[in-house]
């Protein structure tokens, strides 16, 4: 996994890491404070599901309507004929249209959005299995809207900063009006304890009612035999772990006592830029309101700016980077700073009854059909947002209406299936994933098939609108042997499968596959490898960087003109062949030996 070549098709054997002509520096370092434009490609969730044009054979013209599979054809081959590029761009249409509303939870964007999905998925001849013969599993969320100040006294004089620009918190706490006043800002490096590398920021110390202060990203801890790169033997090197995601900061966080937590972030180890942090934690925010599948937040979770953090340590007669190298310490102890912090949170709050929508397709083997493979696919993103006197729709094209759309396309061509897979394939359109993942949380807990016979999750994270890539990126590869099937699907379609280039942005814990990975089920989640057919890589540049900059998480993520889906067609193509591998198959997908999430005995 760590070679540099890319393996050739028909090698399955090597993986390659990283692109031909590109080098990469290990994050925290000279280029820390930058965002290259491939680290982008690799952290959006929108290039989860890329694909490509009908493979050779196939009898369909790029852009032709398939038809329905025929009894005289291969069962396969018109699976695979049935994915079609013009279905997929107008149920795109639809979804990021205004009149979904940017589809959050709890609006009228959502009422349209699930009802719509039902008779969808009733048109294409699956059955309903959210539970009393209905489409939707009820999913409760409780919403909040904080409007927040924040000011920290640095050596007795205060600085207010601006929501949004500054700093961006807010409150799941069910009070109007919260205050917390004098809170002492303790550094406690990356807010980590993993005993597994004999690590603790906290050392014990009493960290009840402060503001902690912390580092985005696992530990960045020198390899001693090259200072340049990380070192394999702590946090997996490279690779991000569970540690290093914003979610377990803020629950370590709770346990120890602490009144706020505010995370550094920095865009190269944080995996995006900080609109996105504005614009996610910026408005209505959701947690599930069941106790029992809820997670432990501090009263003020938030994100400071990196610049400004640094400008404020600047102000108490310190510095970030020696603050960050201290952190890389064993001995390392959590720092009191001559600050303190000051917040004022004002919610609002409401119940919503949201949904998941989830569909059936039955399966054949009485011996398997208890069993099942789930597709998941999040409907929801930002809706509409009416601060500062405007009205702005967050589209969500890309994501994930492009996902919702492709995993659509799959569903029919598994409904129509003659015979049907063995084992049951469910389709699963999850609520409040751009919240916590909060849909597929609460799916894992009310199960439409209980996770002991669920053998597989294969989620779908937008698709690829740039037309054929050379191959697919495997995030978090070398988990489970649904790899395996991927790479053999993949060398039929002349692709290389490539592991993931950027493993420390932990995208594996950033979409719906996380929620089922770490309930025991072998998941797959995989993105087009960025090198696309016909186009200089400076091309594809362009095409990608723009969509990071300007419309990923923004009002203008939109349907384009230009976008071609003949490599979407040819990666759900490739997703629809491994689901049914899976579901045929005599033995289930399997953990491989020292898989993060495998299922202990």
């Amino acid at each position: 996994m760590e070679g540099k070549g890319a393996w050739p098709a028909g090698q399955v054997g090597a993986l390659h890491r990283g692109w031909p002509g590109l080098r990469w520096r290990s994050p925290g370092r000279a280029d820390a404070g930058r965002v290259g434009w491939w680290s982008m490609v690799i952290c959006l969730p929108w290039l989860a599901a890329c694909a490509v044009a009908p493979p050779q054979g196939s009898g369909l013209a790029d852009g032709a309507v398939p038809v329905r599979a025929a009894s005289t054809i291969d069962p396969l081959l018109a699976a695979r004929a049935m994915i079609s590029a013009p279905t997929m761009l107008q149920d795109i249409r639809t979804l990021a249209s205004d009149a979904f509303e940017g589809r959050a939870p709890g609006t009228p964007g959502e009422d349209l959005t699930v009802e719509w999905l039902g008779a969808r998925f009733r048109a294409l001849g699956l059955q309903p299995a959210g539970g009393g013969g209905k489409y939707g599993q009820p999913v409760p969320l409780t919403a909040y809207t904080s409007q927040t100040s924040l000011t920290l006294t640095v050596k007795g004089k205060p600085h207010v900063l601006t929501p949004l620009r500054d700093f961006v918190t807010w409150s799941p706490v069910p009070l109007r009006d919260l205050a917390i006043d004098a809170s002492e800002v303790v550094f406690v490096g990356y807010g980590v304890i993993a005993p597994e590398y004999g690590w603790n920021d906290y050392k014990g110390v009493d960290l009840r009612g402060k503001t902690l202060l912390m580092l985005v990203n696992d530990p960045q801890v020198p390899d001693p035999a090259n200072p340049d790169r990380l070192d394999p033997a702590m946090f997996r090197g490279d690779a991000m772990t569970y540690y290093g995601r914003w979610t377990y900061k803020y629950e370590m966080a709770a346990r120890q006592g602490a009144a706020a937590v505010l995370i550094v972030h920095e865009p190269a180890l944080a995996g995006y830029p900080w609109q996105v942090v504005a614009n996610s934690w910026g408005q209505e925010n959701y947690v599930l309101a069941s106790a029992t599948t809820n997670t432990d937040y501090p009263m003020a979770p938030g994100w400071i700016e990196g610049r400004q953090a640094r400008t404020l340590l600047q102000a108490a007669g310190l510095d970030l980077d020696r603050l960050r190298a201290a952190a890389l310490r064993a001995d390392f102890r959590p720092m009191r700073l001559p600050m303190q912090a000051r917040f004022r949170i004002r919610n609002r709050w409401r119940e919503v009854q949201s949904a998941n929508v989830l569909a059936r397709v039955e399966g054949s083997d009485p011996a398997l059909r208890n069993e099942a493979v789930v597709y998941t696919a999040h409907w929801d993103h930002f809706g509409r947002d009416q601060r500062d006197g405007q009205d702005r729709i967050y589209h969500g094209a890309l994501d994930n209406a492009a996902g919702v759309s492709g995993m659509l396309q799959i569903a029919g061509a598994m409904a129509a299936m003659q015979p049907p897979p063995r084992r049951s394939v469910l389709f699963v359109s999850t609520t409040a994933e751009e919240r916590g993942l909060l849909g597929a949380r609460w799916y894992v807990h009310h199960p439409a098939v209980p996770l002991a016979q669920t053998v597989a999750n294969i989620n779908i994270d937008g698709i690829n609108p740039y037309g054929r890539s050379t191959g697919v990126d495997v995030i978090g590869y070398g988990n489970n042997s649904l790899e395996d099937m991927l790479i053999d699907v993949a060398l039929g379609q002349d692709r290389q499968v490539f592991a993931e280039a950027r493993p420390e942005l932990g995208l594996m814990y950033r979409s719906d596959q996380f929620e089922f990975a770490r309930a025991g089920v072998p998941s797959l989640f995989m993105s087009a490898h960025p090198v696309l057919r016909g186009r200089s890589q400076e091309a594809a540049r362009q095409l990608i960087e723009g969509y990071a900059a300007h419309d990923y998480h923004t009002p203008e993520d939109r349907v384009r003109e230009d976008w071609d889906l003949s490599g979407a067609v040819e990666d759900l193509q490739l997703l629809l062949e491994v689901g049914l591998r899976a579901a045929n198959a005599e033995r289930r997908p399997e953990w491989k030996p020292g898989a993060e999430f495998a299922r202990q005995p």
